[in-house]
């Protein structure tokens, strides 16, 4: 991988320092999710999508695009290992919002470094982790007025929760099985293709912000400050639509 390339991406200098740190997972992980939209248009245009590196790297990367988990935290993954890193792949679950235990659809990583094991996961379009978190059971963690911890499960393994109106609710999944990056193949193109699949229905874009997020949801934008909404348009224009998608996420489009 051409990692000046991919540092200049995601809006860092390509002289930074590659060291094996949370500071530079902290630094990757936050200017990644400021520049690097969450989108689903290959899979809107029916274009199968390609999960090896070098082909991550040519859409994110030298095209200006985006992705879903499986392409932005692949793409991730494979930065690290080549800065050095020992990265663990995961399959994971989403559990936020839904009534029963989902499949397993969707990818996160670990990251060693001397000071711990980190999570890391640029692949959610909703409220997350701009940060990598510390894989410590119990440990409460907070970044930019949210609030996270890691628990133990039997059958789902590590489980993250986020506090959300005083509660603490479930939000990923994941046991620690060997995965192979074959693994994520057969997941995604469920996600590409089934039809009760959420991504191949209407746009889902996403961009985190310092203080919250930019979303598009079909033809409706919206801007967060937090949880809280600011700013709304419903009905873009396609005009609208293509300007957003190149001014406010970024995309080469």
């Amino acid at each position: 991988m051409d990692v000046k390339a991919f540092l200049k991406r995601i809006g860092l200098p390509e002289s930074t320092e590659i060291s094996a740190s949370y500071e530079f997972l902290k630094d990757v992980q936050y200017n990644a999710v400021l520049k690097i939209a969450y989108e689903n248009l290959e899979i809107l245009e029916g274009k199968p999508l390609a999960l090896d590196a070098d082909s991550l790297f040519d859409k994110i990367v030298a095209r200006g695009m985006g992705g879903y988990c499986f392409e932005v935290n692949g793409l991730l993954s494979a930065f690290f290992k080549d800065c050095g890193f020992e990265v663990t792949d995961y399959f994971a679950r989403y559990l936020r919002g839904e009534p029963e235990i989902p499949m397993r659809r969707h990818r996160v990583m670990s990251v060693k470094t001397p000071d711990g094991s980190y999570f890391c996961d640029i692949g959610v379009g909703q409220s997350a982790p701009r940060y990598p978190l510390l894989m410590k059971e119990g440990f409460v963690q907070e970044q930019f007025g949210e609030t996270y911890k890691f628990e133990r499960d039997p059958d789902l393994g590590w489980v993250l929760y986020d506090l959300h109106k005083g509660e603490w609710r479930e939000f990923i999944s994941f046991t620690e099985d060997r995965v192979y990056e074959v693994d994520f193949i057969q997941p995604s193109v469920f996600c590409e293709l089934h039809p009760s699949s959420p991504f191949n229905k209407v746009p889902m874009i996403a961009i985190k912000t310092p203080d919250g997020r930019k979303t598009i949801d079909d033809r409706l934008y919206k801007v967060f400050e937090g949880d809280r909404v600011v700013h709304s348009e419903d009905g873009i224009s396609p005009e609208r639509y293509h300007e957003l998608l190149r001014n406010e996420f970024y995309l080469n489009v």
